[in-house]
């Protein structure tokens, strides 16, 4: 269970980082010359220009309703990541056999772990969604005919490989947190069908 929730944990933080960065896209060097000086980086809240000189601007994404639906879904999946990863740590804090909270009923505390379990799980579903849609339509604007050069494109920003790996410890930790069967309530389950005196009748 520790192990899980800290897995868990981790890819809360990792999915966290993820979605604040800016590095979703970022500008493709491939091509015979770099035509810029100028890296260009976007995220889903705002766009960054780094000069060669170090200098980097960032500005926040003007409108809402004006950006990409790629964007705006992969926004929206990434809040509710978030959300219910945050829940996912207060119901696992209390379901955990090593805290105090609730350890006269283990049957009911294994449950609870199992449902903080699943609510990883889902927030690393929502973050591998959201994280595989963007760097979807990336390789699609990338590799379609346009007039536009190789090397003016954007290509993938480390933040994806981030979301991609907060994703996995999501998911992870939650299938190990999942595991907390209420083995307690079986193991009752079968002592009182064998406690239970036979009906049978003996026939002579």
């Amino acid at each position: 269970e520790l192990a899980g929730y800290l897995a868990a944990l981790a890819g809360w933080v990792a999915a966290l980082a993820a979605a604040v960065l800016p590095q979703w896209r970022q500008s493709s060097y491939a091509g015979d010359a770099i035509i810029t000086a100028v890296g260009l980086h976007e995220g889903l809240w705002m766009s960054c220009a780094a000069q060669s000189t170090g200098q980097v601007q960032c500005r926040l994404h003007d409108s809402l309703l004006s950006l990409e639906v790629h964007i705006q879904t992969s926004r929206a999946l990434m809040v509710i990541s978030l959300l219910l990863g945050f829940f996912g740590i207060i119901v696992s804090v209390v379901g955990m056999k090593c805290t105090k909270v609730g350890e006269e009923d283990p049957v009911t505390k294994s449950r609870i772990a199992v449902a903080g379990g699943v609510l990883f799980v889902l927030s690393g579903l929502c973050t591998l969604a959201a994280v595989s849609l963007y760097a979807t339509q990336v390789t699609y604007e990338f590799f379609r005919e346009s007039t536009i050069p190789i090397n003016a494109r954007y290509e993938f920003g480390s933040a994806l490989f981030v979301g991609w790996g907060a994703a996995s410890l999501s998911m992870l930790g939650g299938s190990l947190l999942c595991c907390s069967c209420p083995a307690k309530e079986r193991r009752g389950q079968q002592y009182h069908r064998q406690s239970q005196p036979s009906t049978a009748r003996q026939y002579v």
